[in-house]
Parts: C-alpha cells; structure tokens; sequence
C-alpha cells in the first residue's frame, strides 16, 4: 500500500512538471473557461502528463482499496520530494540547503504523523446520510474558495483556486476508495452505483480547477494549499465517513500534531524554493523554466545520432 502510494506521488510529480510547462503560455482570460483545456490538449507534453495523472490515479485508487485515506492521502505529499529528486537527477539543477531542508521536514513530519497517529479501522460503510453531510461541506467549501478566487491578487487567486481543487481531490480520494471496493469483486458492478459516476465528475472538476490553480498564480500559493488542505480534508473525511481511527489520547495528539506542523513547514519551504516555484510558472522564476526546456530540448538533441559527412572529392 505504501509503495503504491509513493508510486503515485512520483507520476503526480511528473504530471506537475508536464501540465505546468502545457498551461504557462495560456491568455489570461483562458481562466475558467473551457479554452485553458483546449489550449492545453494541444500541446503534447500535457497529454503525457495526462497518462501519468491515469497510472497514477490506477495506483492510488489500489492503494486506498487496502489502505485508509488517512494513510494514503499524507503520504501523496512526498510529490514535492519527488519533483525536487527529478530536477536535480534528470536535469542537473543545484540542489541548495531549502531543498534539503524541506526535503528532511516533510519525510520525518510524514513519518511521525503515520507512526504516531497509527490509523486504524475504516472498514465502516458510508450512509446515504453520511455522504450527503460530507459531500454538501466539501462542495460548499469549494465553491466559497472559488468565489474568492475570482477577485484579488495572483497569490489569492492561485490559493484559492488550489484549496478548491485540494478539497474536491479529497472527495474523489473517499468516492475512489468505495469504487475499488465495487471493482475488487465484481468489475462489472461498477456501473450500477452512483459512487462510480460521482467519482467522473468530481475528478473532472477537480482537475479543472487544479489547471486554474496552475495558471493563476505563484506555486508558493496554489501548490502549497494543494499540499496541506489535501491531506487535512482528507483526514476529516476519513474519519467522520469511513471511522478511521487515530490515537488521540495523551501525548499522541500532540505529537501527531507536531508531526502535521513539520510537514507543511517543509511543505512550504518547497513550495517556495527557486527550484520548484520556476517549474510550476512563478514570474520572479522564469528562467528555471526556460532553463529546464533548453536541458530538455538539449538532451533530446544530444542523442539524435550525428549526420554523416562525405568525403571530399578527390579530383580523380
């Protein structure tokens, strides 16, 4: 469960870099409107990211089906560990001290929140009820995020656009968990429950808003509420719909809550890091980006094999 977790959290990380690099050139008015989808399908870069977001959702649907949201969903954090790993092996940037830094808070705040909190249960069935109460606070919370987000500066606009996105992931991640249930003992049985058709579509605005958090904004802002609301909704839907159990009780709240602080410290660090904010489109960072196309470009020149030169005429 955990591998295939970080397996997702990898694709996701590869995902970020290609959608980024498809969207960052889009018109500003593309902005929730469906031309920024348009826009991006053709660029051929985001329809690979587009395959990585499908694997990766195949691992993380697999891993909730043995797991519990509030094991699986933290752990997805480790994205800005991966996407840092990725720059600095496969495109030869500097790894400086706010990326190790951030990097050593979110592996040992996860840690300690998963070691600590050692979630338990969540073998209950959603009630009709249940659903209805956590669907109606997650699309209320989204639709108030997305309504902030239509006015204010970048930084709030791409904030609000990401904990809107952030909370609809979250949703998705509990309906995910209920359909590969249905999926594990009978494929065919998926089309005959409303979870299966919920899922579509919230995973469809969830990723359009995710697009917008991308577009709007500084990675400082929409990665780093995608980062730590994702997490949080998701552990609140955990355990008020499916009775995930977390030790609470004397010093392991605390400690859990500690380990939850660490992990969004570093979380944030990240997110505000040369590196990560030029990949994602921040402005002050353009020539990150600019950079890790010319590494790209560079490196798919390089292997191109050299054409061959004839000899010269000898004149006989």
């Amino acid at each position: 469960m955990y591998v295939l977790a970080l397996g997702a959290a990898f694709a996701n990380a590869l995902t970020s870099i290609f959608q980024r690099m498809a969207v960052e050139d889009a018109p500003q008015r593309a902005t929730l409107r469906l031309s920024l989808i348009t826009h991006a399908l053709k660029k051929g870069i985001w329809l690979a990211g587009f395959l990585l977001l499908i694997l990766s959702f195949v691992m993380q649907a697999v891993a909730l089906h043995f797991g519990r949201l509030t094991q699986v969903q933290p752990i997805l954090t480790t994205e800005l560990l991966f996407l840092v790993f990725l720059l600095g092996s496969s495109f030869g940037f500097r790894i400086g001290w706010r990326e190790w830094v951030g990097t050593a808070a979110v592996a040992g705040g996860l840690a300690g929140f998963l070691i600590f909190a050692a979630p338990s249960g969540g073998n209950v069935v959603p009630s009709t009820s249940g659903w209805l109460e956590v669907g109606f606070a997650c699309a209320g919370a989204a639709t108030v995020a997305v309504l902030l987000a239509l006015r204010g500066s970048r930084w709030r606009r791409a904030a609000m656009f990401g904990a809107a996105s952030a909370i609809g992931f979250a949703f998705t991640a509990s309906l995910t968990k209920v359909v590969s249930n249905y999926a594990a003992h009978d494929w065919a049985s998926i089309v005959r429950h409303w979870e299966t058709y919920g899922l579509a579509a919230c995973g469809v605005t969830s990723l359009f808003l995710a697009q917008n958090a991308f577009h709007a904004g500084p990675i400082a802002a929409s990665q780093s509420t995608l980062v730590m609301i994702d997490p949080l909704a998701s552990i609140l839907i955990g355990v008020s719909l499916f009775g995930d159990q977390l030790r609470t009780s004397g010093a392991w709240g605390p400690l859990e809550a500690l380990s939850l602080l660490v992990l969004f410290a570093g979380a944030l660090l990240l997110c505000r890091s040369p590196l990560v904010r030029g990949v994602k489109g921040s402005e002050s960072e353009d020539q990150v980006l600019l950079s890790l196309r010319w590494r790209t470009q560079r490196a798919a020149h390089d292997v191109e094999p050299s054409p061959v030169i004839p000899p010269p005429a000898t004149g006989h």
